[in-house]
């Protein structure tokens, strides 16, 4: 049988590629500690996993409305009204499969083929994959790091065409933890705008922030509201990976797009999973704010080891949980034997010498540098960085 060219042309996910080999290596005995995978190490709050039980208890295991249960599209609304002060209606709210199925559902719904889509670099692994899915072409536009990984509205305005059509915006961002402010987001929205680009704002980490405060898209005003569709979902927040519950929020006739092409992929997300969804956005906030806490003092334990690494360096994520040091200091050096020409060659040695996973950037459009989340314990991260370290120092 003969593959679909899409399909055929389509690059896995690396960071779950790279999970399932550490998850094989572990199954052979092997200590592997993994910093691959976006994927918070607490539990689901107790309240939340208490929802999902009590509803197939109850029998709330059946088909629901294909946008998602009402209840829980009122709560997504009432949500973000809370957190950025934009008004969607309950009809405006669209509940998917995860926040990468929301994405996914937007490119369908405003993408096609000669259609381009816009995605700054670094950016998260599914993006481009997603667009050529969707039979459009990512261009990619390099952000700097000297500019802390923002992209800027000269460096957006020079890469549109007039086969344009969408911008994928990632605030915060995965992998590096930018969080552009209120201006950068003004000065990026006034160009979509003017050029008639949608917007696909993917929020997901946007309770994840340490300094300052996020700024939702949509809540520049009404103009850059009905050029966006804003994603997030409770994965991250509420530590619900698995749950497989996002949600987009979009202008009328693209939300209705958005729910007719989910009505014929999955029908809609579990129906135990939406309730809990409920349970986690109604219920108490404390475990979010107790894992925020975590979360920062991670992080700055994670900067300081890495900033002390020979041959690295890491700037100061400001939201998410990554850090994404440069490894250009040891390119060019030799471990066990290996010469290091590319982050790939790095993250491989770290994995084989070190046993520890950590994702090259190439899987995000940019080598030279690596991803590391510090969504893990502290001793088992600290274990970590001091395999890291012994290995790092045997470089020649």
């Amino acid at each position: 049988m003969r593959l679909n060219r899409r399909i055929a042309s389509l690059a896995p996910s690396a960071t779950l590629a790279l999970d399932a080999r550490v998850k094989e290596l572990v199954r052979q005995g092997q200590d592997v500690i993994s910093l691959a995978v976006g994927e918070p190490d607490f539990d689901t709050p107790d309240h939340i996993r208490a929802e999902g039980k009590a509803a197939i208890d109850a029998g709330f295991t059946r088909y629901t409305p294909a946008a998602g249960i009402p209840e829980l599209r009122e709560a997504i609304a009432r949500t973000i009204e809370r957190s950025s002060g934009v008004q969607y209606s309950p009809g405006q709210v669209v509940v998917s499969v995860g926040a990468k199925q929301a994405i996914f559902n937007a490119l369908l719904a405003l993408c096609g083929p000669g259609d381009e889509v816009v995605i700054p670099a670094p950016y998260w692994v599914s993006y481009a994959e997603q667009v050529k899915l969707a039979g459009a072409t990512p261009v990619v536009v390099p952000a700097r790091e000297e500019e802390g990984w923002i992209l800027g509205a000269k460096e957006l305005e020079r890469a549109l065409t007039a086969r344009s059509r969408a911008l994928i915006l990632n605030n915060p961002c995965n992998p590096t933890g930018a969080v552009y402010s209120k201006d950068q987001l003004s000065a990026l929205a006034e160009v979509a705008v003017s050029r008639g680009l949608a917007i696909i704002s993917d929020e997901v980490y946007e309770r994840l922030v340490y300094e300052g405060s996020h700024t939702s898209l949509p809540s520049l005003g009404p103009e850059v509201r009905k050029h966006t569709v804003l994603v997030s979902g409770v994965s991250k927040t509420y530590a619900m990976t698995g749950w497989r519950i996002g949600w987009a929020a979009a202008e009328p006739d693209v939300a209705r797009a958005m729910v007719d092409i989910q009505s014929h992929i999955n029908s809609h997300p579990a129906s135990m999973a939406q309730r809990a969804a409920l349970a986690a956005l109604c219920g108490p906030q404390d475990p979010v704010d107790r894992m925020l806490a975590e979360f920062a003092r991670r992080r700055d334990y994670v900067v300081g080891r890495l900033q002390s690494l020979p041959g690295l360096k890491c700037g100061r994520p400001a939201g998410a949980f990554y850090a994404f040091p440069s490894v250009k200091g040891v390119l060019g050096k030799s471990v066990a034997g290996r010469r290091l020409e590319t982050s790939m060659d790095v993250s491989m040695v770290l994995l084989e010498e070190a046993k520890v996973a950590v994702v090259p950037g190439e899987a995000f459009g940019v080598g030279g540098y690596l991803r590391l989340s510090y969504a893990l314990g502290q001793a088992r991260l600290a274990e970590a960085l001091d395999r890291m370290e012994r290995v790092l120092r045997a470089a020649s």
